[in-house]
């Protein structure tokens, strides 16, 4: 991760571009950090999601982190450190601005779900695909992608594994803003600063009100992922989306 400090803004930069930003341990881990330095950081009062290289993230380092998800789930960070993904241990106070370029999969839409604002470059691609691999997303994105879309926009990305434009993206609202390749760091700054001349804590207030909107549909939803990826990932049909994907060619799925 690269970490930085920018005036009131934690710039915290996906750093792994020779794997396009494929979420290994190391990855998970420092990405934990440096949303507890965000946190907890006097001064600090909104933070700027980015990636280094050409890509945003191919998603996680299966090779890595694949013998994980049977055990249903990754370890990745202390009992007192935020989740990015917001699925359980400590609430996030201050907001998340995202700023995504080239390919976007995966845990990155749901880092995107997790997130308050997101800027987009005009090639970014996009892509909830884990259905193609045996797996369900397991990050937020079942519970949050419908309900910030639309349930019909939701499943037709979901359910077919294909990947998406950043003009889709911008049409079904998971991103707010497209902007010319090479600006979207830029946009997401200008968007952050201007979130960072507000008052904190009213801020942190209209989040906190925000989210407790979503009642507890959402927090039931995810009790349930870690079994269910359990579940999936001890599958035959898991270890053929593995298999498949390694071998670049069509899964072959039994049901099993």
């Amino acid at each position: 991760m690269l970490v930085e400090r920018d005036g009131a803004i934690l710039r915290i930069g996906l750093n792994r571009p020779a794997k396009k930003n494929a979420a290994d341990r190391g990855m998970l881990r420092g990405l934990a950090a440096a949303f507890a330095r965000l946190e907890q950081e006097d001064g600090v009062r909104v933070g700027l999601l980015h990636a280094l290289g050409d890509d945003f993230t191919a998603g996680l380092d299966l090779g890595d982190v694949g013998g994980d998800l049977a055990g249903g789930g990754i370890d990745f960070r202390a009992e007192d450190q935020p989740d990015p993904w917001g699925l359980s241990g400590p609430p996030r106070t201050k907001p998340v601005v995202v700023a995504v370029h080239g390919l976007c999969l995966t845990l990155g839409i749901e880092l995107i779900l997790a997130a308050d604002v997101a800027v987009a470059a005009d090639s970014a691609t996009f892509g909830q695909i884990e259905v193609a691999r045996g797996i369900l997303p397991f990050g937020g994105a079942t519970a949050r992608f419908p309900a910030a879309v639309g349930w019909g926009n939701a499943m037709r990305w979901m359910l077919t594994a294909e990947r998406f434009d950043a003009a889709e993206a911008l049409r079904i609202g998971l991103v707010q803003q497209v902007v010319g390749d090479g600006t979207e760091l830029s946009a997401a700054t200008a968007i952050a600063q201007r979130i960072a001349e507000q008052a904190p804590l009213a801020v942190s207030a209209v989040l906190a009100a925000s989210r407790a909107a979503r009642g507890t549909a959402e927090r039931e939803g995810f009790a349930d992922l870690g079994p269910a990826l359990q579940r999936l990932a001890a599958s035959a049909d898991a270890a053929e989306g593995v298999r498949a994907f390694r071998e670049r060619r069509d899964p072959v799925w039994t049901g099993h």
